[in-house]
């Protein structure tokens, strides 16, 4: 009898289709995306960001939690977005409109951010529900393979839980940023190492008696909590290379070395005004001579009488060029092009994405900063990646340090915790 000769199955590392009687063996693939967003940029950006590391950004959509607005609902944002619905419910039927509000609610594509490319590769953006996100994900599993879901933001913290919850066979959950309480509810929670600053003796003095219950941690982490240094954002050196292509008639002729200057605006927790826009300014004009150029970019939160200094002092120079906002978002340009960074403390997000290129980093205001946000700008200072911008600086004097890899960090974690459950991912 002659004997039956199977075909070998084709190499791991071939680049051609695998037919899936070799590729499933024990693993069920993961090959689509949810992202579940708050309506921030800043926020969906670390979803996406996270999503594009994976190798998903072509395949995922983005459901959005959205908040009532308008009236008394600005008063209310502190409270958990579903008691937040359920009362501005209750006084517009009061008010004797509910009819015409309901029907606002309901499901419907809304506009994508543009803001970081927060939008791209995104295939619809919808109004969050449970119910149905749990229902496709159960409905598909058989042929499309499990889910993978990431949230970040206060506001999608009991819709990630809840699809977690009804949904464990079928999804994996992702949460990032501390959700503060039960970290159980995810499969994997991803956030800042400075989130867990009031765990430490230090933190803990900070914290009024009557408030550490709520503020601080719950629980310290283990081994499905993925601390970074900073947030998670859409840079690479793959990225940053994209999009140098791309910018470069507008930044290939301009003077070097070029100084990108990114103004936020002040927090909670970082707060300024008008004598941190006039020491930048000074600290800006002691530095031009060491410098090419120098771009400057204002964010959404930027107060109008901090940019009404910075454009008083320096909008006349010929070395400056102060982006007013129109046409294309320059940020990634910024971030390809430029040769040294100076970021206001204010944001951990434009710190992150600055930090993320290996290009010197200064940083102006920390020293405006309290509780937590101290502990992010000590602990970047003392691994060398970042530096307090004094005026004093020659420009033209470049530095280094290793690049902060905190999303591809993450996503390496959520490629080994898939794989320990028997899924993996498939690009």
């Amino acid at each position: 009898m002659r004997r039956i000769q199977l075909p070998e199955p084709p190499s791991p590392t071939s680049r051609s289709g695998t037919p899936d009687i070799f590729e499933s063996g024990v693993h069920t693939f993961v090959r689509r995306a949810i992202v579940i967003g708050n309506g921030f940029a800043a926020s969906e950006n670390q979803s996406v960001g996270l999503v594009r590391a994976l190798g998903l950004s072509d395949k995922h959509v983005l459901y959005r939690i959205t908040r009532p607005k308008g009236g008394i609902n600005e008063w209310l944002q502190w409270l958990p977005v579903s008691l937040h619905k359920k009362i501005d419910y209750i006084v517009r039927m009061i008010c004797g409109y509910s009819q015409l509000m309901l029907k606002s609610q309901e499901k419907k594509l809304v506009p994508l951010p543009s803001e970081n490319g927060v939008g791209a590769g995104l295939l619809a953006v919808l109004e969050a529900d449970v119910k149905e996100i749990v229902s496709f994900a159960r409905e598909t599993y058989e042929k499309e393979g499990p889910l993978l879901v990431v949230a970040c933001g206060r506001d999608t913290i009991s819709t990630a839980s809840s699809i977690k919850r009804l949904a464990s066979e079928n999804a994996f959950v992702v949460q990032i940023q501390n959700p503060r309480l039960h970290l159980n509810r995810f499969d994997m929670v991803i956030t800042p190492k400075h989130d867990y600053y009031p765990l430490t003796p230090e933190g803990q003095k900070q914290v009024p008696w009557f408030l550490r219950s709520w503020i601080t941690p719950r629980d310290p982490p283990d081994c499905h909590v993925v601390l970074t240094m900073g947030a998670l954002h859409q840079i690479d050196f793959s990225s940053i290379r994209s999009v140098a292509a791309s910018w470069h008639d507008e930044f290939a002729h301009v003077p070097r070395p070029l100084l990108v200057v990114n103004i936020g605006g002040p927090t909670r927790n970082c707060r300024y005004g008008v004598d941190l826009a006039k020491q930048l300014a000074a600290s800006l004009l002691s530095v031009l001579a060491s410098c090419g150029s120098v771009r400057i970019s204002f964010s959404e939160r930027t107060p109008q009488k901090v940019s009404n200094i910075i454009v008083k002092e320096l909008g006349s120079n010929p070395k400056v060029y102060i982006w007013d906002g129109q046409g294309h978002n320059r940020h990634m340009g910024h971030l390809a092009w430029a040769d040294a960074f100076v970021v206001t403390a204010d944001s951990v997000s434009m710190i992150s994405e600055a930090c993320s290129t290996g290009k010197p980093v200064y940083v102006l205001g920390a020293e405006h900063c309290k509780w937590k946000f101290t502990e992010f700008h000590k602990s970047l200072r003392e691994q060398g990646v970042v530096r307090p911008f004094t005026g004093s600086e020659d420009i033209s004097e470049s530095w280094s340090y290793p690049p902060l890899t905190d999303t591809a960090d993450a996503a390496k974690k959520v490629h080994e915790a898939l794989a320990a459950r028997g899924w993996k991912l498939k690009v």
